[in-house]
């Protein structure tokens, strides 16, 4: 073994040489990889460890970490001597600076803005409601009656406040009209539930507005559904509301089929299909047809404002008719950005957030 530590002792020899040259941080960089980097020379010189006898390997060891500790006394030692001599003691004038963090909208900030824009232009105005609701507006005024199985508690958060939460029931921000008396009467049980879709402020704005009425609503919904790739239990829907005298189903149809062209391109195809819901008579589902998956893919339903509905607003059904839709925002989102997984939009990655 005596080659092996001749061998070393060269090494520790010429780095000393090598570091006396050193005159800049650049250059003490490059000695720092040559040296002491991944895939330096004291790297490739460990494997002298595993080459000697068995009697000479603890020693081998011992002298290569020794020569390790000088080439890095003497290289700290290089560092604040070239520090010192630039005049500014611990800073280092070549290092470029940190680039701050900038943020951006969420995804679905995004596309909310994207949707209401477009429906602006569309003469929409926007309203929104309270998250905390109570029965009648989420369940009696649209239709929905006390034995329907939508009202389930094992499908609502119900909360328990009694009726200690009185103010939730105030208007729309769109509006400063006060409550009906519909609204004043509405909750005899004192229940609260978050809201469930956001047709509970298509109630508030009938409340509070007389026809002609023309408004989105987007908002948060709840529902105790469990987690996956295609159900969160908040999400998000696009609602829209719309009551005048003379409204039909075609005035419906050209309009959801004038966003989906507007949104998804003009070779969207669109279809509705007959469906039921308590709050619209008729009522479908709207599907559009993307092409990369070859296959339909619901939007959301829709349907003429139910007249019961506009009852409970004090709309007479005889001179006024309305439609409504609602979407799933966060549905519109994966299909527009080609988003595979719901749960991307709350778990924060990033990595996720910063590709929009």
């Amino acid at each position: 073994m005596p080659d092996v530590f001749a061998e070393l002792d060269d090494l520790s020899r010429q780095a000393a040489a090598d570091l006396a040259t050193v005159a800049t941080n650049d250059a003490l960089e490059q000695y720092r990889i040559k040296y002491l980097g991944s895939n330096g020379i004291l790297k490739a010189k460990m494997s002298l460890i595993g080459a000697a006898p068995p009697d000479q390997k603890k020693t081998v060891g011992q002298k290569l970490n020794a020569i390790k500790a000088e080439i890095n006394t003497a290289f700290d030692a290089k560092k604040t001597a070239i520090t010192d001599s630039a005049g500014e003691p611990g800073m280092d004038v070549t290092e470029p600076g940190l680039r701050p963090a900038v943020g951006n909208k969420h995804i679905l900030m995004k596309v909310i803005g994207e949707l209401t824009d477009l429906f602006g232009r569309m003469g929409f105005s926007v309203a929104s409601g309270p998250e905390v609701e109570d029965e009648f507006h989420n369940f009696v005024a649209l239709n929905i009656p006390e034995s329907h199985p939508a009202r389930d508690p094992i499908d609502n958060f119900y909360l328990d406040v009694g009726s200690a939460l009185a103010d939730v029931t105030k208007g729309p921000t769109n509006s400063s009209a006060t409550q009906t008396n519909a609204s004043a009467k509405a909750d005899p049980t004192g229940l609260r539930l978050l809201r469930t879709q956001t047709s509970t402020v298509q109630i508030r704005v009938m409340e509070t507005q007389k026809p002609p009425i023309r408004v989105v609503i987007p908002g948060r919904v709840y529902r105790p559904d469990t987690v996956d790739a295609t159900h969160l239990f908040m999400f998000h829907q696009l609602e829209a509301l719309v009551v005048d005298t003379n409204v039909t189903m075609v005035d419906l149809k050209s309009t959801v089929m004038q966003f989906v062209h507007a949104y998804f391109g003009q070779d969207a195809k669109v279809r509705f299909r007959p469906s039921f819901f308590p709050f619209t008579e008729p009522s479908a589902e709207v599907d559009v047809w993307f092409e990369d998956k070859q296959r339909w893919i619901e939007l959301g339903g829709c349907g003429m404002v139910h007249p019961n509905v506009l009852r409970a607003c004090n709309i007479d059904p005889e001179v006024y008719s309305g439609w409504a839709f609602g979407f799933g925002i966060e549905r519109i989102a994966m299909r527009k950005y080609g988003i595979t997984d719901i749960r991307y939009f709350i778990e924060n990655d990033v990595r996720f957030l910063r590709q929009f």
